[in-house]
Order: structure tokens, then C-alpha cells, then sequence
């Protein structure tokens, strides 16, 4: 239910799945090897059975590379789309559910007495701090959190009343004057709903965090779905009133008051629409940036008592804030005071229901599904329960589950050799830039320094969050969403005027994923992707260096990509580029826009270049710096072919099977719209098209498929 300001800048070596195809719990039993978790299958990092011989790598090199794996492995009755990041994900879900079913079993309350489920709440609090708690307040936290999820004898039992006090102080408000108040209490619990505030990094003044306020409240993926007539937004948004409608039935609304809500719903939220800045514009930072005071957001949006909102938030005093997109507020002021106090009541009932189903009785769950799964996504069938609860246990309790995770799995070994593989990728991006033809020494020279100045983050924290304040109660579900996402919210407001804590990480350590952050200049590799297939302590370095090797490079590459090379090395927005450099940097970056915008997938829907430049940059320079660790890695020494591949082939073969995954045209389409990733198929091909060296390594013919004519090259 907690719904982070997230740094939008942030940006990753995939996708993080979405709020809709995240919080999708299923009442399904456990599966029949649900005991079996002491057997967690590592994917190996290069699989000859994965390739696709009957196929020259020349031609198609994502066919040739992962053809076997595509085959054998169709997209599961339960998800949207499945590729080798899944398989590993899968992996860590595992171990994690191991984990929390000992500490829900070591935390079970101890008495004889039988109670009916969900009805004998038993407080968890405690800690020390630094950490996330001691060893017993730890388990037993996290222990009762997915117990708790997991009983759904108890959560039909309690049925909507857990939802009752969120809607009983919805239903209490009178005036417009009193949506102020309700608002904050809804953003604090963990229910989105008009905008998001919390505190973020000054873009002017990097090492000390400002509040800020961004657009939101839209249930649906993208404001092109209540905008645009093409048929893949148009079918959407004729659905989704017939979904809201039957939700707050659910919450036991007469079908006719239903109907006329759901209206009410979508017409605000298409008003909000309107006023949202598109996708593509958001990738600038110059477009989310307007310091303002906080008389000048007023003005601009008076139809909401400001004062109020951010005094009821509990947010710490503050006189500036940036206003991402004022456009935004101003057009959400004019929506306040036009609809009628009963939709926008009707807006709010619906978003604490939206935020709250996962963990609602089952019908609730099902609807959900039905739209967000089903129409969105074209999944199947629900996820079985215990990944869900999994899910909902590492994003509200992260650090706490994290750390068991990492005692686990990450030793010293694992950050130590990463540790050694980010510096090689830095000597060779170094080298990179030191060697470009286009760029001159004046902007050399301070991209030189940027690079020295980023910093590493491997695998876990240095401190783990203290949990201590957080109160969990086993046999409250909803109750323990609303507690840590007010536990997180105000963990987050108190940052607002205090320095930026570098070495704070914005992802959990079970995650499979990586990200670069332009306004600390720091990289940060969980040590949910330190682990195979990106990382294998038994495979080659090839492989490895096409792994996780092109993984540190993707990020690496991001803080000169067309956002991050506009921060310096302290985080500041700044222009640091001579205008000649500048313009030679966009010539090439256009190159690689209009390249991936003639991609398709889903019978047609075309990809957009300028959302996803920002990663196929990344993709592009990642995989060439880490082909030049590597040779610089083995220069000097006579590697003889294994699996009939030389090393060259072993490293472009570890980053193509990186890429395998098979996809429903739902996600497909849904993706191109919103996800600044390109598919897996063009993440491969589109980068070995571009590199000399991938023509030279599998001896390809001027004019193959897999050999651009007018390759694209910017780091």
C-alpha cells in the first residue's frame, strides 16, 4: 500500500514491475513443492542448451542465443511475461519465503487457548537501533507480517471492516476545506491518491533534500489510456468504469450509486490527465524542476489549503519546495473546485479500496485481478499467495527481511570480486572516454572527473533501517500496510532539510535489479542480481563480464546518458559540456532514438526511442566497456575455446541469454507505452548491431542483419 515519491531519475538495468502487476495476492493453496525450499535452482550464467543452432548468430543473434530457452520456456499461467531475470527472481522468492515461514513458525503465539483467526492480535515491537532489530524482534516482525498475509481464513473473517476506518473518515469529510486533512492521512497510510509528496534531493543543491510534490492519482498505467482513441488505450478505458463500479459494490454500494461513482472516478481522473506531463518529457530533468515557496504553490493551486496538508502530513517546517510540473497543480486546483465534493469523496473511497485490495478478502483480490491482471497484463491465472505475500513483506519491511537475505546468501566473497569487476568497467570507461573521437579535452576532462567521483554500493547497506517504532500485529493485515507505510512516510518527511544520506539505498537487498542515481553519482547492485545468471563464481569470466561485467557498465553509462549527463559529479543539474560536445552528443543520441523506434512488437505497436534512450545508451555503452575489461582482463594470455566459443563470442552469448523472455502481447503493448526498457529481443540485437567487435567476433558479412550499415555509437 506504501506509495513512494520515488526519485524519478532513478534509472535501472530493467523494469521494476509496476504497482497493478505487483500487489496482485491469489487465494490459490500453496503449490504441491511448496516444502521443497531447501532447493532453490540457479540458472547458469551461459547455457548451451538455451541456443537456437539451426539459426546464424549473424543474422539473429537473439534467436541464436536464446531460441532453446524461448521454446522451452512459455510465459507461466500466472504472469504477463517471463524471462531469465524471472527465473532468478523466482530463485530469490524461495529462499525468502523459507526465511519468513521459519520466522512466522518461530513467532507463533505460544498460547494454548484456541482463538478464531484474525481475532487475537498480538502486538510486535522493538529494536535497537542501527539495525533492523535484534535477531528474536527481527524474525518475529517480519515473521508476523506474512503470517498475517497469509491467513486468509482471517482476513475473510474481518472482511471490509479493516478497511472501515478509511472509509469512515472519507465518508466524515463535509467540505472541500476538510479534503486537506484526509488527503495527508491517505497519503500517509499508504493510499495515493490527487499527488505524491515527500522529500527528494535539491537538483540545484544535491547534498541536501527538499520537499517536493509530483503528479499522481491516475489508477490507470500512463495518461494516454484516458487521452488517446487507438484502440489499445480506447478498450482499456472503456473497461475500467465496469471494474471501479464493481469494487465499491464489493464495499456493499447499491449498483446505482456504484455506476454514477465510477463516472465521477474517471472524469477526475482524465481531468488529471491532461494536466500530466507526458512520459517522454518527465526523462528531461529540467522539466521537473521549479523551486517554488510555498505561498507560490498556494497561488497556483488554491483550491487546497496547503497549510493544512502539510501540517496534518507531520512533515518538518519548510518555506521552498520543488513543484515538479506546475502545470500539473494548477490544472488539479481548477478539478477541485469544478467536481463535486461527493466525487471527489467517491475518487477517495475508490483509491483506499485500489490500495488496499491485495490484502481484502478474496473477492476483492479476484476483481483486481480480473483488470489489472487479466485485461492489463493478458495474465491467467493469480500468483499463488506466499509469492505475494513474499512481495508485500520485502516492499513494507525491506531491510528487515534483507538482512536474513543477505546472511543467507552474500558473503564477502561476492562484494569483494564485484568489488574488483566495477573497478576494471571503471579503467575501461575511463579508457572510453580518454580515446572518443568526438568529444574535446575540455569535456574529457570533466567527464574524466565525474567518473572519479562515483561511488560504489555493493550488495546490502552499511547500516540496516531500525524498525523498532514499527508496531506489527499478527491477525492485521491491513492495519500492518497502514502502520509501515506511515512508519516509511515519516521516515521520508524527516529527511526534508537535512543532509542527503549517500550511503541510503533505494532498493531492497533481495532485489534483482540495479540502478544509477544522477543526483547522488553512486551505483547501487543489490545482492539480488549478485548471483546467477549474472554473476557465477564457477563461470568464465566471458560470461561473466557479459553478465554482470555489461550490468556495471549499463549502469555506469547512465550518469552520461541524455539525463545523466546533465548532473556533475556532486549531483547538481548543471551543463558541464562545451555547446560543440553538446551537440555531437545529440546527433549520436538521436541516432539510437530513431534505431529502437522502428522496433515493434504486439503486430505492430512501435517502440518509443526517446522513452527508452536513456537504457538502450546504457545497454549499448555497458556491454562495449565491458568487452574491453574483459580483453584487458586477458591480455596476454592464450584462452582456448569452451563450448566451441572463443571468449569474444562467450561474453556477447552471456549477454544475449541475459535477455531471453517470453511475453504476452497485453505486456508487450502495455510495456511499449510505459516502460523506458526495450524488450528483451531488441535489448540483445540492437546492441550487437551496433559493434564492430560482435561482427568481427562471429566473422559476420557486411550487410547482415545483425551488421548496421550506419551503426549508432555514443560511449
Amino acid at each position: 500500500m506504501r506509495h513512494d515519491l520515488v526519485a524519478v531519475l532513478f534509472v535501472t538495468v530493467l523494469a521494476a514491475p509496476s504497482a497493478f502487476a505487483q500487489a496482485q495476492p491469489t487465494p490459490a493453496p500453496l503449490p504441491p513443492d511448496a516444502t521443497d525450499v531447501n532447493k532453490p535452482r540457479a540458472v547458469p550464467g551461459f547455457d548451451p542448451a538455451a541456443l537456437d543452432r539451426s539459426v546464424q548468430p549473424c543474422n539473429d543473434f537473439y534467436q541464436f542465443a536464446c531460441g532453446g530457452w524461448l521454446k522451452n520456456n512459455p510465459v507461466p499461467a500466472d504472469r504477463a511475461r517471463y524471462g531469465r531475470f524471472d527465473e532468478l527472481t523466482e530463485r530469490n522468492q524461495t529462499i525468502l519465503r523459507e526465511i519468513l515461514e521459519h520466522a512466522a513458525q518461530v513467532s507463533a503465539p505460544t498460547t494454548t487457548t484456541a482463538r478464531p483467526s484474525g481475532v487475537h492480535p498480538r502486538e510486535t515491537a522493538g529494536g535497537s537501533g542501527g539495525r533492523a532489530g535484534s535477531a528474536p524482534q527481527l524474525d518475529q516482525k517480519i515473521g508476523d507480517y506474512y503470517a498475517t498475509c497469509m491467513d486468509e481464513a482471517g482476513i475473510e473473517k474481518t472482511g471490509v471492516a479493516a478497511l472501515r476506518p478509511q472509509l469512515d473518515r472519507i465518508a466524515a469529510i463535509k467540505t472541500k476545506a476538510d479534503l486537506a486533512g484526509a488527503l495527508a492521512h491517505l497519503h500517509n497510510t499508504g493510499t495515493a491518491g490527487l499527488f505524491r509528496f515527500g522529500a527528494q534531493p535539491d537538483y540545484k543543491n544535491a547534498k541536501v533534500n527538499i520537499a517536493t510534490v509530483d503528479q499522481g492519482g491516475l489508477s490507470l498505467p500512463d495518461r494516454d489510456y484516458y487521452l488517446k482513441d487507438e484502440e489499445r488505450f480506447a478498450s482499456v478505458r472503456k473497461q475500467y468504469p465496469a471494474h471501479v463500479q464493481k469494487m465499491l459494490e464489493l464495499l456493499g454500494d447499491a449498483p446505482e450509486v456504484a455506476v454514477r461513482e465510477a463516472q465521477a472516478v474517471l472524469d477526475i481522473e482524465t481531468a488529471l490527465a491532461k494536466s500530466a506531463l507526458e512520459r517522454v518529457k518527465r526523462r528531461d530533468p529540467a522539466n521537473i524542476y521549479h523551486k517554488q515557496k510555498r505561498e507560490e504553490l498556494a497561488a497556483l493551486a488554491p483550491s487546497l489549503d496547503w497549510n493544512a496538508y502539510f501540517a496534518a502530513t507531520g512533515a518538518p517546517p519548510f518555506s521552498e519546495l520543488n513543484v515538479t510540473w506546475p502545470d500539473f497543480f494548477k490544472g488539479a486546483s481548477e478539478a477541485l473546485s469544478q467536481k463535486s465534493l461527493e466525487d471527489w469523496k467517491a475518487y477517495l473511497r475508490w483509491h483506499a479500496v485500489h490500495d488496499a485490495a491485495p490484502l481484502l478478502p478474496a473477492a476483492f483480490v479476484n476483481a483486481n485481478f480480473d483488470f489489472y491482471g487479466k485485461t492489463l497484463t493478458g495474465a491467467k491465472e493469480l500468483r499463488p499467495r506466499w509469492k505475494r505475500c513474499v512481495d508485500l513483506t520485502d516492499d513494507q519491511l525491506g531491510d528487515a527481511l534483507g538482512q536474513r537475505y543477505v546472511e543467507k546468501t552474500f558473503g564477502t566473497e561476492g562484494k569483494e570480486r564485484t568489488a574488483r569487476m566495477v573497478a576494471a568497467l571503471e579503467g575501461a570507461l575511463k579508457e572510453d572516454i580518454k580515446n572518443l573521437t568526438w568529444m574535446t579535452d575540455t569535456t574529457k576532462q570533466r567527464a574524466q572527473v565525474k567518473l572519479a567521483a562515483i561511488a560504489n554500493k555493493i550488495g546490502f547497506p552499511e547500516k540496516w533501517r531500525d524498525y523498532s517504532t514499527l508496531k506489527v500485529v499478527r491477525g492485521d493485515a491491513i492495519g500492518n500496510a497502514e502502520r509501515a507505510s506511515q512508519f516509511e512516510q515519516a521516515r521520508d518527511l524527516a529527511k526534508i532539510g537535512k543532509p542527503v544520506d549517500p550511503k541510503e539505498w533505494g532498493m531492497t537487498p533481495p532485489t534483482v535489479n540495479a540502478y544509477y542515481n544522477p543526483l547522488e553519482n553512486n551505483i547501487n547492485f543489490p545482492a539480488g542480481i549478485l548471483q546467477p545468471p549474472f554473476f557465477e563464481r564457477t563461470m568464465d569470466d566471458a560470461v561473466n563480464f557479459g553478465g554482470i561485467g555489461a550490468v556495471i557498465g549499463h549502469e555506469l553509462t547512465h550518469g552520461f546518458d541524455d539525463q545523466g549527463r546533465k548532473f556533475g559529479p556532486d549531483g547538481n543539474l548543471t551543463d558541464w559540456w562545451t555547446e560543440q560536445d553538446g551537440k555531437e552528443f545529440e546527433k549520436r543520441a538521436s541516432c539510437i532514438a530513431d534505431q529502437y523506434s522502428e522496433y515493434t512488437v504486439a503486430g505492430g505497436v512501435h517502440l518509443s526511442g526517446r522513452l527508452t534512450l536513456g537504457e538502450n545508451t546504457a545497454d549499448n555503452g555497458g556491454l562495449r566497456i565491458a568487452l574491453m575489461a574483459l580483453q584487458e582482463t586477458l591480455k596476454g594470455q592464450k584462452v582456448p575455446l569452451k563450448d566451441g566459443f572463443t571468449p569474444e563470442q562467450r561474453l556477447f552469448l552471456g549477454w544475449g541469454q541475459v535477455w531471453c523472455q517470453n511475453e504476452t502481447e497485453e505486456s508487450a503493448k502495455l510495456r511499449a507505452q510505459v516502460d523506458p526498457h526495450s524488450p528483451g529481443r531488441y535489448r540483445a540485437n540492437g546492441v550487437v548491431s551496433n559493434m564492430p567487435e560482435f561482427k568481427e567476433a562471429f566473422s559476420c558479412d557486411k550487410g547482415a542483419p545483425m551488421v548496421r550499415e550506419n551503426a549508432c555509437h555514443v560511449w
